[in-house]
């Protein structure tokens, strides 16, 4: 993967410029640690850091070709999986290769068919191509946007990047949060409003979106959208095409040629996957295959199972490395990692996160980069099949609100009253999450319990995954690391999401669609396991450190934090007996622990990147 940046002006010639867009381009280093190069023309500068995996020794961007005398300059950020057949039907087209990298199929794809170019492909992007005959910007990204694209466009001017630090790095970007900034971060938190880039001004494109930038103005659209649709193939036909669908995904996304991994926690999603590259790794003679999984010291000893962490990941792991006859690495942390990785994580992100959830992947992906370049993740299974809590828990289900973040009253009274009325959260919330129902493509002559089952899909699909695809985009980019994730295949997706629920519901268990699909390819046992999210760290070490920190930050009369929050209901809930702490307040894994490493994060947010209320 790399990162990709670019600076768009119509009142001033770039060419002058060029200290700006170099320090916009090494902002984003850590995405792209084996290259880096600039463009610059009158009006556009194009900035790119590539981390190679495909056709090492071509393939420098930004890339230029030219169609009939008129230059065309792309900087890319992704993976196109189904590059070798667009290319057959490039050179069909009389296109001339230079090289064997996907960036030149998606640059010559463009000046073929346009505008229109997205609409071909499978694959996981952001790209910014400059069409120097029409002095035309476009922009666009994957249709789940499994890869980051953010903006500003103010007046004459645009500005992108792959992550908030390269527009930030501008000059005339200062960091700012307004109120709705506050509310995404406190309310909303760690989760994101789509197209929200936190900072005032700032904008994410939204997956399945494109954009054209000319003198004239900005014109966005959407390509791709989800389509609700009768579900037409019985039990059998189903599993049989998700199998096929998963199948070809996975092996897609096994094309590499530098060193390549699986993350495998032992669960169905990534056991699958595990499973589907060992046997192509075996059917290649590739040898064994690596995999990675992340554990923490004396997990063992503290772990108790409840009714989101229902067991633990270590034995199934074992069964399946031993299965699959993988080459099996475990990565061990312990506490005081963990505190050291909120800060790295913070800047990884750019924004407060998803505290040691965050940050233990960020030094997960550090220790995976010491043996490969790519690794293939299962992200995604869950929110696609219907595999969290909240499709199977009633006060979830009934909750006018999203489901993950049910704890909102306990949030709002740990900050200032000032605040509070300011930014409004509540309501905030309850508007962002009336947008989102409205956004549902509806099928008509659903039951009510089918139509509430396809609206938790769409809220898991388009306001949670994109939490979980930023956290496993940012935290491995940030060690130069690339994760694929085949189950945001797009195919897969629009399948599934037809897929009635009691279907997908198959042997009463939650994914048993996906399950039936896999028969064969995982052990029963493995097949039918109780879902268990991420591992985190049980060792009451944790709490411990997270406090002190707290405790800390709320005798430093220096904090930024101070003023956004209620001191004496942090400092009493610091003072809380642990049993008091661990109902979860986003998502499954966030409680207690992780409300201190939040603010912990936040505060350190507020302070590096200097940030101005406004």
């Amino acid at each position: 993967m790399c990162g990709i940046t670019g600076w768009i002006d119509w009142r001033k010639d770039l060419s002058g410029y060029p200290a700006i867009l170099e320090t916009m381009t090494r902002t984003l280093t850590h995405r792209g640690p084996d290259a880096s190069g600039v463009w610059i023309s009158r009006h556009c500068a194009l900035g790119h850091t590539r981390l190679s995996v495909i056709d090492p020794e071509n393939g420098a961007q930004p890339m230029t070709r030219t169609a009939g005398s008129y230059p065309y300059t792309i900087v890319y950020n992704g993976e196109l999986y189904n590059a070798p057949e667009l290319r057959r039907q490039l050179i069909e087209r009389n296109h001339a290769f230079q090289t064997t990298c996907d960036t030149e199929v998606l640059l010559f794809s463009y000046i073929e068919w346009g505008k229109s170019c997205v609409e071909r492909f499978n694959g996981i992007f952001a790209f910014a191509i400059w069409d120097d005959r029409e002095q035309t910007l476009f922009l666009a990204r994957d249709r789940l946007g499994v890869k980051p694209l953010f903006y500003v466009h103010q007046n004459d001017m645009l500005l992108f990047g792959s992550e908030p630090k390269a527009i930030l790095a501008h000059p005339d970007f200062p960091a700012e949060v307004d109120a709705e900034g506050l509310a995404e971060v406190f309310a909303i938190g760690p989760a994101r409003t789509p197209g929200h880039g936190i900072f005032r001004h700032m904008a994410e494109l939204k997956p399945g979106y494109c954009i054209e930038f000319t003198q004239n103005g900005l014109a966005k659209r959407a390509y791709w959208q989800l389509e609700s649709k009768p579900h037409e193939d019985d039990l059998e036909t189903t599993a049989a095409r998700i199998g096929d669908l998963l199948r070809d995904a996975a092996v897609r996304q096994l094309v590499s040629d530098v060193p390549l991994c699986t993350m495998l926690s032992g669960g169905v999603d990534s056991s699958a996957l595990t499973a589907l590259a060992a046997r192509q790794y075996a059917s290649d003679n590739r040898g064994r295959l690596h995999t990675f999984s992340v554990n923490y010291v004396d997990n063992d000893k503290y772990f108790q199972a409840n009714a989101f962490q229902p067991n633990a990941d270590a034995p199934w792991i074992a069964r399946m490395s031993d299965f699959l006859g993988t080459r099996h690495h475990e990565i061990l942390f312990d506490t005081p990692d963990l505190i050291e990785s909120l800060y790295a994580s913070v800047y990884a992100r750019d924004t407060p996160g998803m505290a040691d959830v965050d940050g233990s992947l960020y030094l997960f992906c550090r220790e995976i980069k010491k043996h490969a370049t790519v690794s293939v993740s299962g992200e995604a299974a869950d929110e696609i099949f219907g595999g969290y809590p909240w499709f199977h828990r009633e006060e979830m289900l009934s909750a006018d609100t999203f489901p993950w973040s049910l704890a909102l009253d306990s949030r709002v009274g740990l900050l200032a009253p000032e605040l509070t009325d300011w930014m409004q959260p509540e309501k905030y919330v309850q508007r962002r999450y009336q947008e989102a129902l409205l956004e549902v493509p509806r099928l008509p002559g659903e039951t009510p319990q089918q139509n509430r089952m396809r609206e938790m899909s769409y809220l898991s699909i388009t306001r949670f995954m994109p939490t979980l695809l930023d956290r496993k985009d940012r935290m491995s980019m940030a060690c130069g690391l690339e994760v694929r994730v085949p189950f945001c295949d797009h195919r897969l997706v629009e399948y599934v999401w037809n897929i009635p629920w009691e279907m997908k519901m198959t042997g009463n268990q939650e994914k048993g669609i996906l399950r039936k699909a896999l028969v064969g390819v995982l052990p029963e046992d493995v097949l039918h396991r109780k879902k268990s999210p991420y591992p985190k760290t049980h060792n009451p070490n944790y709490l411990t450190a997270v406090r002190q920190h707290m405790m800390e930050i709320l005798q430093d009369s220096s904090s930024p934090l101070l003023p956004l929050i209620d001191r004496e209901r942090v400092g009493a809930m610091a003072k809380a007996e642990a049993t008091e702490l661990y109902t979860p307040w986003f998502g499954q894994l966030m409680s207690g622990p992780q409300m201190f490493a939040y603010l912990i994060q936040v505060d350190a947010w507020l302070r590096r990147y200097k940030v101005s209320i406004r």
